[in-house]
């Protein structure tokens, strides 16, 4: 019987889960999570997807990215062929390494994003091996210094600074955590937000700035933790202004 096709996000988010055969270890010692990761590096920049989290367990990993169907396709190609050359010939072994195909959700909705962006953060917690914050092999550590092939773009839209990613991933249920974000960044929090971050009393007044000033003050507001659609709500200017302001 022919394999069903995927079906795959129109956003470009998917949520990818990697598990080895018949629970079979993936990884024996820190430099088969070493590899693991710097294939994941190359194959991203290669083929242009993104990771916005990821981590790996003993038997499992899981990642959330972002990209081009066709490259996301071929990325878990290309690091399910790479990984299982590695670990066979290293462990002296034959035969798949991997079980069937990698799973996959598509993530179309910001509540999902952010349950499925805190459950891969939280898996070594909920497996009892130790706090999210400080396990090795994910990428909880990431948030102020990511690499290239880490985008955290979105996320920073939606919580902000560290000391509130922080406490989202610190919360004990999602339920906790999507209430945690919506009472944090409603849009009352984003009039405070803006009044306090640009010193003016409305966020109008930014259609009055010249361009340079305008996209410097949009940029400084997305980095302080509001929405777009907030920041359009607010000030007037359209959204595709506001996605270009850097």
């Amino acid at each position: 019987m022919a394999r069903r096709a995927r079906s795959m996000s129109e956003s470009g988010y998917m949520h990818i889960v990697v598990r080895g055969i018949g629970k079979q270890i993936l990884f024996e010692d820190r430099q088969d999570f070493k590899h693991f990761l710097n294939r994941l590096e190359r194959f991203c920049l290669e083929t242009e997807v993104k990771i916005c989290a990821y981590c790996l367990m003993d038997n499992h990993v899981h990642l959330l990215v972002h990209g081009e169907s066709s490259s996301t396709i071929l990325l878990m190609k290309k690091m399910g062929v790479s990984y299982s050359e590695y670990y066979n010939k290293k462990y002296d072994r034959v035969g798949h390494l991997f079980q069937n195909r990698y799973l996959s959700e598509k993530i179309e909705s910001e509540k999902y994003f952010l349950a499925v962006f805190r459950y891969i953060l939280q898996n070594p917690e909920r497996a009892k091996i130790c706090k999210s914050s400080e396990y090795r092999w994910s990428s909880y550590s990431l948030y102020n210094d990511p690499p290239e092939f880490i985008d955290l773009s979105l996320i920073k839209l939606m919580l902000g600074d560290y000391e509130h990613y922080r406490e989202f991933v610190a919360c004990e249920s999602d339920e906790q955590c999507l209430d945690y974000v919506k009472a944090k960044h409603d849009d009352e929090w984003a009039k405070e937000e803006l009044k306090k971050c640009l010193s003016i009393s409305s966020g109008t007044v930014l259609q009055k700035y010249c361009r340079i000033d305008r996209d410097n003050a949009l940029s400084r507001l997305k980095e302080r933790g509001l929405s777009i659609r907030q920041i359009e709500r607010l000030t007037g200017i359209n959204r595709s202004t506001i996605q270009r302001a850097k």
